[in-house]
């Protein structure tokens, strides 16, 4: 139930062995003309099957009246028995850039997502004998444990704040837990996982907007936030400056009115328009 390796006989020497027979078979034929000389023939034309080129990065898996033999992954030109049944695998590493799939996430908003995945053939017995089509079997298996990592985990922390772990910020994290598990459905099928990552992760379009409006909602408080903490900093500042300097002896209702004026200017969303007073201080 494993890949064993064979190595076959040389195809140089076996085709030197063919031309001198085919040779001697021709000169014996036409000096005694006999038809019994053109025997060697047939048996000539009954071993060229059992030549194969095996190119680099690629493997041979022999069969032999449905009896596994083992696999050439030398590279050359070889001869094998004629009887010998040859099943080409490459072991070449291979890009899978799937489509971007709907699925739902923990939460159960729907998303887009999609991966790309790096492998190659590991096992060619497993490849050949386990899983019908271990091409088709890596993209099905692939897709699904995408799937199963998508309904796990929620897309962002906003509606779920108790999430460690997200699609979008998770990163490294998330591509390695994707990376174990498509390793782990494709083990038997003798597929080495280079790398799995994610390359692709939005909303569904139909919650795209609403969504993008929440994010740019919850952008818009925090910036705020920020906005009003800087602002007070600077009007308590401001306040200790002109007191600790004696420049203005403000009351309680001119201190008010001036923290409305500073915080007005410094946390509007546009520009102060200023006002000039050509009354007193106290209209």
């Amino acid at each position: 139930m494993k890949e064993k390796n064979v190595k076959p006989m040389s195809g140089y020497l076996v085709l030197a062995i063919v031309i001198i027979g085919l040779l001697l078979s021709v000169g014996v034929f036409i000096v005694t003309k006999n038809a019994l000389g053109i025997i060697p023939l047939f048996i000539i034309f009954f071993v060229f099957p059992g030549f194969v080129v095996v190119q680099p990065n690629t493997s041979s898996v022999l069969v032999l009246f449905g009896d596994y033999v083992g696999t050439i992954r030398d590279n050359g030109f070889f001869w094998v028995n004629p009887f010998y049944s040859k099943q080409k695998i490459s072991l070449r590493a291979r890009n899978f850039d799937s489509e971007t799939i709907k699925v739902n996430d923990k939460i159960g908003n729907p998303i887009m997502i999609g991966l790309v995945l790096v492998w190659r053939v590991k096992d060619t017995y497993k490849a050949a004998f386990s899983v019908d089509e271990y091409q088709h079997f890596v993209v099905v298996q692939s897709e699904a444990a995408l799937r199963k990592l998508a309904g796990a985990y929620p897309y962002d922390n906003f509606e779920d704040h108790d999430a460690v772990l997200t699609l979008r910020s998770g990163g490294e994290e998330v591509n390695t837990m994707l990376e174990n598990e498509i390793v782990e459905r494709l083990e038997m099928a003798g597929i080495e996982v280079i790398e799995a990552r994610i390359n692709y992760i939005a909303y569904a379009q139909e919650i795209a907007q609403a969504m993008l409006k929440r994010q740019q909602a919850t952008a818009i408080v925090a910036a705020r936030y920020k906005i009003v903490e800087g602002a007070v900093s600077m009007v308590e500042m401001a306040l200790e400056q002109l007191a600790e300097k004696e420049i203005v002896d403000f009351d309680e209702e001119k201190k008010a009115a001036m923290i409305s004026n500073l915080m007005v200017v410094l946390c509007g969303d546009k520009e102060a328009n200023p006002i000039i007073n050509t009354g007193t201080l106290h209209h």
